[in-house]
């Protein structure tokens, strides 16, 4: 940050370059193009591929809203598949059903730190000739079979907003391909889309990582692979202590999950929140209401009922703590207070 400071090269840059290489490196692809968030690597990524008004892009009903408002803002119509119940992610055999004339890419998105099934997926999106994006923002370091989450599509898209595995001391993002055009065209779009300085080719936005982020995320990319190695400790401590009566997350095969959150599931999901915060244990609720539902998404026309894998993943999961920073008194604390739950009668 001190060298940043004294270069007096606070956007783009040096520093940024540098960073943009090194998380290719790690991520295993030819380009990483740094950009201001998650959701603005998502709009790009869309953008890039002329996905826009008359479309439709194929997703989730479970996750954050960003993957679908990046959809929505580009003009898009975002398609819902239901998602797989054991590990969140969409359901690959619910997408090729849905697949119309218009549909234009595949968006899942590897939820909570687990690669969603890029192979069945693949096959789809080769087979019908679509495009397929990777939100990976939860999965930075996930694998599947040895190849990193953001290697495995078209695109990939990365947040390091501060909770996340690879995190900025703000927003930050990043977009990745091995396809040398829509890397060029990603840097374009998120500087206005200058082709030259001054000269505007197309219609872009200011979405630029700044130096200082990228000065920060260097370093810590060196220990990312200690911080997930810690987060699954944690969760293989849950996975061993935790009372019988609790469903726990499931690490698929080939897969190296990352826990960017260890999410459980309960049908008395609330009474065992508020168990647990009186025992001073923090939680979260992911998500408490699926996309489908949001106010946002009304004129899409679906009611309750359309989706019930993610409705029902809406109402019993609940997010434990799974920082890498977790002392081994603290992992007791937390499965000492789940034994101690009695679900009401």
């Amino acid at each position: 940050m001190e060298r940043v400071l004294n270069s007096q090269r606070f956007i783009l840059g040096d520093e940024v370059s540098a960073f943009e290489r090194e998380a290719a490196t790690y991520l295993g692809v030819e380009h990483a193009v740094g950009v201001s968030s998650g959701t603005d690597a998502l709009t790009i990524a869309l953008s890039v591929l002329g996905i826009g008004a008359g479309d439709e892009v194929v997703t989730t009903p479970y996750t954050f809203f960003a993957t679908t408002g990046a959809i929505l803002r580009v003009g898009a119509t975002p398609v819902f598949a239901d998602i797989e119940p054991d590990s969140f992610n969409l359901d690959a055999r619910r997408v090729n059903e849905l697949i119309t004339p218009r549909t234009r890419a595949i968006l899942p998105v590897h939820l909570f730190g687990q690669v969603a099934d890029m192979g069945a997926l693949r096959e789809i999106a080769a087979q019908k000739k679509l495009a397929l994006i990777e939100d990976a923002a939860q999965a930075f370091g996930a694998t599947l079979h040895g190849a990193h989450a953001g290697a495995l599509g078209d695109l990939g898209c990365f947040s390091f907003f501060p909770t996340k595995n690879l995190g900025a001391f703000g927003d930050g993002g990043l977009v990745t391909t091995n396809d040398g055009r829509l890397a060029e065209l990603a840097r374009s779009h998120r500087s206005h889309g200058f082709g030259v300085k001054h000269v505007s080719q197309r219609l872009g936005g200011n979405y630029r990582l700044d130096a200082l982020q990228a000065a920060v995320l260097r370093v810590k990319l060196r220990y990312v692979d200690g911080f997930n190695a810690r987060r699954r400790k944690n969760a293989q401590h849950y996975s061993s202590a935790a009372p019988t009566w609790l469903e726990l997350p499931r690490e698929l095969p080939g897969r190296m999950h990352v826990f960017h959150q260890f999410v459980v599931r309960c049908a008395e999901r609330d009474a065992l929140a508020a168990h647990l915060a009186a025992q001073g244990v923090r939680t979260e609720q992911y998500y408490p209401v699926p996309i489908h539902l949001q106010p946002a998404c009304a004129q899409l026309g679906h009611g309750l009922g359309s989706f019930p894998n993610a409705e029902a993943a809406a109402r019993e999961s609940l997010a434990l703590p799974i920082f890498p920073e977790l002392e081994d008194w603290m992992l007791s604390a937390v499965v000492e207070a789940l034994r101690s739950f009695r679900p009401p009668l």
